[in-house]
């Protein structure tokens, strides 16, 4: 094994742990870190520069001073000190570190020039650093509390992990899955994240058996690639679900928090559902799907159903109404499956998905497990108050999931005291228990999500760059861009390149009328905005206002002209690509060119991406019905407009001196694409709206 990833290992499971800063004064970080400690079944060494023993422990003037290299350093020093302590800690062939303290890069020039000298000693060796700026980690499996919070140790143990770039949200998550009735196998801090990151732990708890589902926290991304690719790893092993926080403008609190300038949010989304995550909006659903993801998955799946027996009609239609909202299949019933539970239910009850059995009585398990048979349900939530005196759902409900070999989800509402006890039946038994409607719908929409990401990351994900490398001329106005388009294989419009009016006239002559009439200058990225595009043009008055209009642009280079043939009516689109200085190439393909932004109906993924990605991009926009035949008219070719985003993707991906490139608009028709501008960039610029 790599020493870098042996280190790695002696960070999370370390057997031996040095505290650096160790103090005698209780509520220092030093002291609670030792304190923290105490159940850890290793060799601690407290260092510290005088006091010969810390907490009972005999301490050490310095890490030369130990016996030998540890494991695992907690730095528990002023940021100034952790430099100098981080070096020491490096020399004497340390495996690891934990820097506690904060005043970092998100504290201003001088904490950023400390960090940057800690990630280079750090990246020069193969001592591995956990923040700084961060609460530490939990592994209870040791255990190890590696932290100055010892709430931490009041987490209970179990098989969910939590890595979060924030000690909040570590620890908000695990007591939020404490009252859930779960615990953690393992809590990570990333802190700012300087030489351990999200995807160095992704990797580490991918290996650990206990860990059966991860909870991941995402504030900033600083290497959006390499956490896709190994996301893409994780999540064919194990779920994952994810918050990540951006979609308004926080940046500066979050500059000021880790140091992190926040991404695209629709970027950074669409990755991660691309590489298999399961995205959440809260932290509530970040611990309820993680929990139920850890008892078990789906089978990869392009669309599972989800049957729903409800006793009480109104949540049972909140649930629906959610399910449908995720896109989840509530499918129809085989004919024979609903006259079964017909003849099963009294007669107030309805036979259809979602079932309502009425108020439950003796036939519900027999009406659960003839829902559960059908051959078009995947998963099976149910719904009902708790109500004893009719009959309670919870106490067949073990012995149902057990005979209908799919994943069984229960939800109930009641006084605490009874449900209590129930609840913690039932979870035992590895049956998740929601406490409202919508956190039922949302488990289920969970696990159905997870088992279709990964069917699609099997299915999309098994072909790679089409198209060879070629010759880009730099700078590369809207010509040479279409000239590299046709050589790419998209269709353009007829058209000449005119240095002279007279030029002009001769290909006008020439060219098919109406024609377009472009201004052709390196300085003008985006003509329209400026009046140098003049459309429509059919004779000779026309092409002489055209010129007018063209050659009163201020110009400081040449001035040129393109003449094209205008291309028939059809759908306009904007297809582009972008290197994100995070993730990389990435594309992106809106309805309605300029009104893609207005409306931002928009869709973006990661580059390089198969065909099918690509179409699943294009039936994400709310105005793919117009693709479809909208109206009666007829279907438009939804293959081309996808091979086109490919291309882009491609582009992007074989150049990397290639920052962008867009076509807006590309014009789609029954039968193939058309480019009518295209634009190409060296420079690094914002292309996409954010959503």
């Amino acid at each position: 094994m790599a020493p870098s990833r042996t280190n790695l290992e002696r960070l999370f499971a370390p057997a031996s742990v040095a505290v650096v800063g160790a103090s005698t004064s209780p509520g220092k970080a030093g002291h609670e870190a030792l304190r923290a400690l105490e159940h850890f079944r290793g060799s601690v060494f407290p260092v510290h520069p005088s006091a010969g023993e810390v907490l009972g422990q005999r301490a050490f003037a310095s890490l030369r001073a130990l016996p030998g290299p540890v494991d695992l350093v907690l730095f528990a020093v002023p940021a100034a000190a952790c430099v100098q302590a981080v070096r020491e800690a490096i020399d004497c062939d340390c495996g690891s570190g934990v820097i506690l303290s904060a005043g970092f890069g998100e504290a201003g020039p001088a904490g950023a020039a400390m960090q940057a000298e800690i990630e280079r000693m750090c990246a020069r060796s193969s001592f591995r650093l956990l923040g700084p700026n961060t609460a530490g980690f939990v592994n209870r499996e040791l255990p190890i509390t590696a932290s100055f919070l010892l709430a931490a140790d009041r987490i209970p143990p179990g098989e969910i992990a939590i890595v979060a770039q924030s000690a909040g949200i570590n620890l908000t998550l695990g007591f939020l899955l404490a009252k859930l009735g779960y615990g953690v196998s393992c809590a990570v801090g990333l802190g700012n994240a300087v030489n351990v990151g999200a995807a160095d732990v992704l990797e580490f708890l991918a290996e650990q058996p206990r860990t059966k589902a991860i909870a991941l926290h995402l504030e900033g991304v600083n290497d959006g690639r390499r956490l896709y690719e190994v996301l893409k790893r994780v999540t064919l092993q194990k779920p994952v679900a994810v918050l990540t926080v951006g979609r308004e403008n926080v940046a500066d609190f979050a500059r000021s928090h880790t140091g992190n300038l926040l991404g695209s949010h629709a970027l950074r989304v669409a990755a991660l559902r691309q590489a298999g995550a399961v995205v959440v909006e809260t932290t509530e659903e970040l611990a309820s799907a993680a929990a139920a993801l850890a008892l078990g998955r789906l089978p990869a799946a392009f669309d599972p159903g989800v049957g729903v027996i409800t006793a009480q009609a109104g949540p049972g239609l909140v649930i629906l109404d959610r399910l449908k909202a995720r896109g989840v299949s509530v499918p129809a019933l085989h004919p024979s499956t609903e006259a079964r539970i017909a003849a099963q239910l009294p007669g107030s009850g309805y036979a259809k998905n979602p079932v309502d059995t009425g108020r439950p009585g003796a036939s519900f398990s027999d009406v659960a497990l003839t829902l559960a048979a059908d051959p078009q349900i995947d998963v099976m939530i149910v719904f009902a108050l708790h109500e004893p005196a009719a009959m309670s759902p919870a106490d067949v409900l073990p012995d149902v999931a057990a005979r209908a070999h799919k994943p069984v989800f229960f939800g109930t509402m009641g006084p605490l005291d009874e449900i209590a006890p129930l609840a913690a039946m039932l979870r035992q038994r590895r049956i998740f228990v929601a406490e409202s409607p919508e956190q039922l719908a949302h488990v289920a929409a969970a696990l159905a999500e997870d088992a279709k990401l990964r069917a699609r990351l099997v299915a999309f994900e098994d072909s790679r760059m089409k198209s060879a490398t070629i010759d880009v001329p730099n700078p590369c106005d809207e010509h040479a861009t279409k000239q590299l388009l046709e050589a790419l294989g998209v269709r353009t419009p007829t058209g000449v390149v005119c240095s002279t009016h007279e030029q002009v006239r001769v290909a006008f002559r020439q060219l098919a009328k109406p024609v377009a009439i472009k201004i052709l200058a390196s300085e003008i990225a985006h003509k329209t905005e400026v009046g140098g595009v003049q459309l429509d043009v059919g004779d000779a008055a026309g092409l002489r206002a055209a010129l007018d209009a063209l050659d009163a642009i201020p110009l400081g280079s040449e001035r040129r002209y393109l003449v094209e043939e205008m291309a028939p009516p059809g759908l306009e689109v904007i297809v582009g690509a972008v290197r994100d200085a995070s993730f990389g190439p990435s594309v992106m393909v809106g309805l309605g060119g300029v009104f893609a932004e207005a409306f931002k109906d928009t869709a973006v993924r990661l580059a390089p991406l198969t065909t099918a990605r690509a179409q699943e991009m294009i039936d994400e926009l709310r105005g793919a019905t117009l693709l479809h035949g909208f109206r009666g008219g007829p279907p438009l070719d939804r293959v081309a407009l996808a091979e086109t985003i490919v291309t882009l993707g491609d582009l992007l991906s074989r150049h990397p001196e290639i920052q962008e490139v867009e076509v807006n608009p590309l014009r789609v028709y029954q039968q193939g694409v058309i480019a009518l501008d295209g634009l190409l960039s060296f420079e690094r610029r914002k292309l996409t709206p954010e959503a």
